[in-house]
């Protein structure tokens, strides 16, 4: 199973883990409620998954500028 994590506002590829063994309990996934799983991962036909994240940019950007966060892509 890969697990792919990218910005869910600028789309910006994070990173990739690439295991077989890891739980889903060990990624912290086991601690979200049914709708931020919804919102946050997405599983593919090829057992992959996406989980979006936040990045330090994006992150960054809306701390400075909340009023962002009211618009469908803000970063984009």
């Amino acid at each position: 199973m890969a697990i792919n994590y990218i910005c869910r506002h600028c789309l910006t590829f994070q990173g990739r883990i690439e295991s077989r063994d890891i739980s889903e309990s060990q990624l912290g996934f086991d601690s979200l409620t049914a709708e931020e799983r919804k919102d946050i991962i997405a599983y593919d036909f090829n057992g992959e998954v996406t989980v979006r994240i936040t990045c330090d940019h994006c992150k960054e950007a809306l701390e400075m500028h909340p009023e962002l966060s009211l618009l469908a892509s803000p970063l984009q």
